[in-house]
């Protein structure tokens, strides 16, 4: 079912599997002689505000960009950081972040493509400003996985999980998972261990057709 939907902080964009969320942040500034600033009167925003950003990102994003290159399911945020200069011209832009599927490269080139920006503001004077901006791609598969918090799993101690599937009894399939152990416990539940924080890909198989149904991608924190 393909989505397109607006709502006040966020958009999802168009997709049969995919929704890109996206979201703003406010970044660190450092003046035009190299002095870093802990505050300002102004961040460095994009022209038009939220609803411009929404707006540019809607035409200019493509938000198949992580199905396109294979991406399990799951939530992934991409933070890119550049510089807007007094004259709100942009540079330095960077990735902070490695999700891959080619989401950095993606949010890279949107960025430089946006033009000019509106430069923060010092003691009444434009400077030159650091920009750290949050991209969130969230790719749906086939199947859910269900987390105490969604997306996200905890390091050294035992998440529960659920198994959400259509048209496929649990009891068929085999969980595994790239780090830690996932056991099953009872019905469409599992115990998953992780002994490290980053990222963990539990895959679903169906094991009488021994066929791979699906991934689904989790930010591994540490114990809360």
């Amino acid at each position: 079912m393909k989505l397109y939907k607006l709502l006040a902080f966020f958009c999802l964009l168009q997709s049969a599997n995919l929704h890109a969320q996206v979201t703003s942040n406010a970044g660190d500034s450092a003046s035009s002689d190299g002095k870093n600033f802990t505050e300002v009167e102004m961040e460095a925003n994009f022209i038009g505000g939220e609803g411009g950003w929404r707006n540019f990102l809607i035409k200019n994003l493509n938000p198949n960009v992580p199905v396109d290159n294979d991406a399990p399911a799951g939530k992934y945020t991409v933070v890119v950081k550049f510089v807007v200069s007094a004259d709100g011209s942009l540079s330095n832009i960077a990735a902070e972040t490695n999700m891959g599927y080619g989401m950095e490269k993606e949010v890279i080139r949107l960025v430089q493509k946006s033009g000019k920006w509106a430069p923060a503001v010092k003691d009444g004077k434009p400077i030159n400003a650091y920009r750290r901006q949050p991209v969130t791609f969230l790719v749906e598969g086939d199947f859910d996985i269900k987390t105490d918090v969604p997306y996200t799993l905890f390091a050294n101690t035992d998440n529960v999980i659920s198994l959400q599937i259509r048209k496929v009894k649990v009891s068929t399939l085999n969980l595994t998972i790239s780090q830690g152990t996932i056991t099953a416990i009872d019905g469409d539940k599992f115990l998953v261990k992780l002994n490290k924080p980053g990222r963990a890909i539990i895959t679903v198989y169906e094991t009488k057709k021994d066929k791979m149904l699906g991934a689904m991608s989790f930010a591994v924190l540490p114990k809360q």
